[in-house]
């Protein structure tokens, strides 16, 4: 009979930033199952995004010997190097939200194409619900190396662009910055009369978004990506009309659960999970965070 031994083991989460809430569900995933595995866990990033910072904190990490890391990449390619390097030390890599190009055990993440997809058709539904049938409708990106947020874009336009009747505008990179996004959302306002719609691609750009179209008063269809508790009151408001909500809770439970199954030698399984995308809407009952 086989008996599962505590080894011990030392693992990192390192995500994109530590201000988003989006990273912190994902930490509370990880930080239960390594509680409950008997797993030395240590969650590092930058306060904001920084690819270099990021590059350095990983660097930092597997300087330390770690048995693995679990990682969100900022910049896929700039950070393959050092992955590749990391892999070479006989770190065990497990992408969570947003891989690198160098291969890992795992990726767990949404399929962040279809999820776009998903927002495209709900700004429709929505533009439709109104009766608005023709304008313009911008986008707020992070940034363009995100490929994330770059994918929920394509969705997004790939859904949009059998509609001729919607223009879909040039999008607007903030960095994920509330305040970057708010400015976005005015500059759209101003440079666009017939601006009939927002689609931000994170946490951050939906704050951003939000606020913008709180203070000025206009009607048009804001939909977004992830949720806090003050986008859950902006869309009891009718200030965001929805958001994609994924799973970083589970993104981190299931990949401290992947990293040491990878450890011990065990069956990962798929190189892709996709852990899914909820829309939230005025109509979802309770509007319960993750």
């Amino acid at each position: 009979m086989n008996h599962i031994v505590n080894e011990n083991y030392k693992i990192y989460l390192i995500t994109m930033d530590k201000s988003d809430q989006f990273w912190k569900f994902m930490d509370n995933g990880a930080r239960e199952m390594a509680s409950m595995l008997g797993i030395t866990y240590v969650w590092d990033a930058p306060i904001t995004r920084d690819v270099n910072e990021q590059i350095e904190i990983f660097n930092n990490a597997v300087a330390t010997r770690p048995d693995a890391i679990m990682l969100a990449a900022s910049d896929p390619i700039q950070i393959s190097e050092a992955v590749a390097q990391a892999k070479a030390m006989g770190v065990k890599i497990i992408y969570v939200d947003a891989p690198a190009f160098e291969e890992a055990v795992v990726t767990l993440a949404t399929d962040n194409y279809t999820a776009g997809k998903l927002a495209g058709e709900n700004m429709f539904y929505e533009l439709e619900d109104v009766g608005v049938t023709n304008g313009s409708i911008g986008i707020i990106g992070v940034t363009p190396e995100n490929r994330t947020t770059v994918n929920r874009e394509m969705g997004f336009r790939d859904y949009l662009k059998s509609f001729s009747r919607y223009q879909i505008l040039e999008t607007i990179y903030t960095n994920g910055d509330p305040e970057l996004a708010k400015q976005a959302t005015e500059k759209y306002i101003k440079d666009n009369p017939d601006l009939i719609g927002i689609f931000s691609t994170n946490e951050g750009s939906t704050l951003g978004l939000g606020n913008a179209l709180r203070e000025n008063d206009k009607n048009i269809i804001g939909i977004g990506f992830d949720i806090t508790e003050t986008i859950e009151e902006m869309i009891r408001d009718n200030t965001i009309k929805a958001v994609m909500v994924q799973n970083p809770f589970t993104m981190g439970y299931l990949g401290m659960a992947e990293a040491v199954a990878a450890l011990r030698g065990l069956d990962t399984g798929s190189q892709f999970i996709n852990t899914g995308v909820t829309v939230v809407n005025r109509h979802t009952p309770g509007l319960i965070l993750p």
